[in-house]
């Protein structure tokens, strides 16, 4: 059985003396900042010069070069881009950072793959939200959370555990779910969705799009039944929530289960040449050859990226924005 930990199972008063830096602003730095100072937890944000620590400085926080920030945290939230932290570790936080402090990551790319040389003296923490920031922030702000896997590399203090659960309480994660998982398998996770199922979807969703066109729909009536309407969404909200095939059944008409039936070993094309694509996905995570690969595209400036988005579909985006000018949407406060 995985352990889960919820709510009860974190120590009131674990944070109670700890100052919790947050490295990097970004797509998770801001919404963990934000729900931990909510909760009480006193945070200090570690960024460069930029426009992240602009905003930073407006949400009303302390904000601090890497280093100083990392010698005033007791707990280090290491939340920049995977590529980007053996540099900044080496140069910034490593120098600084006190012994029996705790390292925290949102992702285990950098342990997993042997990228920093973590002092023995420092507690080594995952707590990986399986959701972006804007969706860690949102659910705190109404009273849940996301769920998160948890795992413990290093336990210098004897308190790893309490301190990692108690964060987790704190960023609303305990109120969903935290579950243990190796530093491992939780990025070898993570680079499946990544590299084999949102491709898969996404490539289907273009090449959908395009076929439509050229059998003579309109591209906004198209996109509309595509992705456009938040049909897709809600049906995957749906399937998180009920299950695969309880979703099927409770929610589509028997006209669809029909048709989905009778095309299901057939959409994504033959059953062994896939599960040979997902293998071969598999071996390039686990023995290292795309974590090789994504330092070199960062070493040269990403030219496989800029490439792939000069190839993008201009007649896709073009009618996203005109299907998105004839859809009037709800007003929201940005959490």
């Amino acid at each position: 059985m995985m352990r889960v930990f919820y709510d009860e199972h974190a120590d009131d008063r674990a944070l109670d003396s700890e100052t919790v830096a947050i490295i990097g602003y970004g797509i998770q730095g801001r919404a963990q900042a934000l729900n931990l100072r909510d909760s009480g937890v006193r945070v200090v944000v570690g960024n460069r010069r930029d426009p992240y620590r602009d905003r930073a400085e407006a949400d009303g926080f302390r904000v601090l070069d890497v280093g100083e920030a990392t010698a005033e945290g007791t707990l280090i939230l290491f939340l920049l881009p995977d590529e980007a932290q053996p540099d900044v570790f080496r140069q910034e936080i490593r120098p600084s950072i006190a012994a029996g402090a705790g390292l925290v990551f949102a992702h285990g790319f950098a342990v997993r793959y042997g990228l920093l040389d973590l002092p023995a003296t420092v507690d080594a923490m995952l707590l990986a939200p399986r959701m972006p920031g804007q969706y860690v922030r949102q659910r705190y702000l109404e009273g849940w959370g996301v769920p998160a896997f948890v795992a413990v590399a290093q336990d210098h203090t004897g308190r790893a555990w309490s301190r990692l659960i108690a964060l987790a309480r704190a960023l609303g994660v305990t109120r969903c779910g935290a579950i243990e998982l190796s530093f491992a398998q939780e990025t070898e996770l993570d680079h499946f969705s990544e590299h084999f199922l949102y491709p898969l979807i996404f490539h289907v969703l273009e090449m959908a799009f395009h076929a439509l066109v050229d059998a003579g729909y309109p591209p906004e009536a198209a996109l509309m039944e595509l992705h456009g309407s938040g049909e897709l969404g809600q049906v995957l909200t749906s399937a998180s929530r009920e299950g695969l095939y309880q979703m099927i059944q409770s929610h589509a008409s028997p006209a669809c289960q029909v048709g989905m039936a009778h095309y299901w070993h057939r959409a994504a094309g033959d059953e062994t040449d896939v599960r040979a694509r997902i293998r071969q996905v598999l071996d390039a995570i686990g023995d290292g050859r795309f974590a090789r690969y994504l330092q070199t595209q960062q070493e040269h400036g990403y030219p496989d990226l800029e490439q792939w988005r000069r190839s993008r579909s201009t007649a896709l985006i073009e009618a996203e924005h005109r299907l998105s000018e004839m859809l009037r949407k709800p007003l929201a406060d940005e959490p």
